[in-house]
């Protein structure tokens, strides 16, 4: 394995103090899979309880903001530094855009939905599966301006990643269950017999998805990326999970791992775990600092199986592996930032695959970021040439616009807009909004478009912003915690090549060559 270098650095920070309860609203009710006009007819009870795996580790006594941070349970508080703002010159806040950026639809969330947090989303042609911590709707999209819901699956346990191959959709689950089964209920990180891992469904019809299969992984799954053999008769989930514990015997320490599943594409029924690859052996970075997350597992891994690599963001880590031989991985470059870099939280190659876009998630997606006081060089996205398979830090791009005190805003999940011969990446930033950018010179990215999605009503108390925002076949298409599923347009120049360029499946965390 590679040593480990540290990039070049340019800023300093301060952290952000806006905490934002990060509850799991999980729903007692059983699998629910309706057609749209089912969907508007109405639902089951709804209630939440909090979130048993934060509420563990609060039990544990683990009184480490870092520990918590990574967590996902606790945001950084002011022992990491104050936050006054007040002599900054904010923008308005509200619906506020670049001309060249409209938005074309919005949908909100359903009653089935409504407690939950959107998260990540998928494609398939048409068809747009959006995640939560509840299950996941499937929407179809073939008028972009009028997308209509077309099914959902009641199935708690969060965070909801989602990735689409064929005519398999997998899910990832992250909070233990008492079983695999969608009548489950919240359960603890101490129960022995808990569940949490990958759900895998068949979308053969996507009207009415059907559950084929179940895998419990090591400290279940946070986010999974999909890597197909080369003849296409197995598909590989690469599931990414942290936060291990003395007390929880489905997570023990060390956890330096991912789980690797393989699905038989004829009989995904038979889906399991077949390998625990061990990545950072010297136990990955220690943390430290004021806001640095220790390594203990990686958050996301972005595969480009065309060309046998992946780039894994592993909370205080950022990794190039090869995947030639699939079970296998193995780390063939590894870099830390300890200056500027909190939480490596995900990854996005460039067509060529000679750069990687990682994105630092300062404040754990619950605090306010973009303003003068934190700066430009953290809660952004790190650009990294790869130059004979080393990683060389090239710049960072940040949003360029000040967010209130009140709005959530860091980095956070974004594709490649497909342009022949340019980099261009749309991005979300939670309240932030959404975000286009350039990077074919990587020392100079520049910003060609943007929506600013604006606040949580004065007095809200509830996460928002956009957690994911993705271009497919034309348009970005996002998935708002609070707000439900928005489409935009672009109007842009630089951007209209990409209309030509039709994808099939498309799961922005693995990539294909266009």
């Amino acid at each position: 394995m590679a040593s480990i270098r540290s990039a070049r650095r340019r800023h300093t920070t301060r952290k952000a103090a806006v905490t934002v309860a990060a509850g799991l609203a999980a729903l007692l009710s059983p699998l629910l899979v309706f057609s749209s006009n089912a969907a508007e007819s109405g639902v089951s009870t709804i209630s939440t309880e909090s979130d048993p795996r934060c509420d563990s580790a609060r039990l544990q006594g683990l009184k480490d903001q870092a520990e918590l941070f990574a967590a996902g349970c606790e945001q950084l508080d002011e022992e990491y530094g104050a936050m006054d703002d007040s002599s900054a010159r904010l923008d308005d806040p509200g619906d506020v855009r670049s001309k060249n950026m409209q938005l074309l639809a919005r949908r909100a969330k359903s009653e089935t939905f409504a407690s939950y947090t959107h998260s990540d989303l998928a494609f398939k042609g048409r068809y747009v599966y959006a995640g939560n911590y509840g299950g996941f709707t499937i929407f179809d999209a073939k008028n972009p301006g009028d997308p209509q819901r077309v099914a959902e699956v009641l199935c708690p346990g969060s965070q909801g990643d989602v990735s689409v191959y064929k005519n398999l959709l997998v899910v990832s689950v992250d909070a233990p269950r008492s079983s695999a089964s969608c009548d489950s209920t919240a359960s603890v990180t101490t129960n022995p017999t808990a569940w949490e891992g990958v759900r895998v469904y068949d979308i053969s019809q996507p009207t009415n998805p059907e559950y084929v299969a179940a895998v419990k992984t090591a400290c279940g799954s946070h986010t999974h990326s999909l890597a197909p053999s080369d003849n296409g008769q197995r598909l590989y989930a690469y599931v990414s999970s942290y936060f291990p514990s003395d007390t929880n015997p489905n997570c023990p320490p060390p956890h330096d791992k991912i789980s690797v599943v393989e699905i038989p594409m004829a009989a995904p029924q038979n889906a399991a775990v077949v390998s625990t690859p061990v990545l950072f052996p010297d136990g990955g970075n220690p943390g430290g600092g004021r806001e640095l997350a220790p390594t203990t597992g990686c958050h996301d891994i972005t595969t480009y199986a065309e060309k046998d690599i992946a780039a894994g963001a592993c909370m205080g880590d950022g990794i190039l592996m090869d995947i030639s031989k699939r079970k296998a991985p193995v780390v063939t470059e590894r870099v830390q930032d300890r200056e500027n870099f909190a939480f490596w939280h995900s990854a996005t190659w460039n067509n060529d695959g000679t750069k990687v876009v990682f994105t630092d998630e300062l404040g754990g997606g619950g605090a306010a970021t973009c303003n003068p006081d934190v700066g430009p060089k953290r809660g952004a996205n790190g650009i990294y040439d790869v130059v004979d398979g080393q990683l060389e830090f090239a710049s960072y791009y940040k949003m360029p616009r000040t967010q209130t005190n009140s709005e959530n805003c860091v980095a956070h999940n974004g594709s490649l807009i497909p342009v022949p011969g340019k980099d261009i990446m749309v991005q979300a930033w939670y309240m932030g909004g959404i975000s286009v950018f350039d990077f074919t010179d990587s020392e100079n990215p520049r910003e060609i478009a943007w929506f600013d999605r604006g606040p949580e009503p004065e007095g809200s108390t509830e996460s928002g912003g956009n957690w994911s925002a993705y271009w497919h076949n034309g348009h970005v298409i996002a998935n708002d915690i609070g707000k439900g599923l928005n489409v935009f347009n672009i109007s842009a120049r630089a951007v209209d090549p990409a209309r030509n360029v039709k994808l099939g499946t498309n799961n922005p965390q693995m990539q294909k060559s266009y």
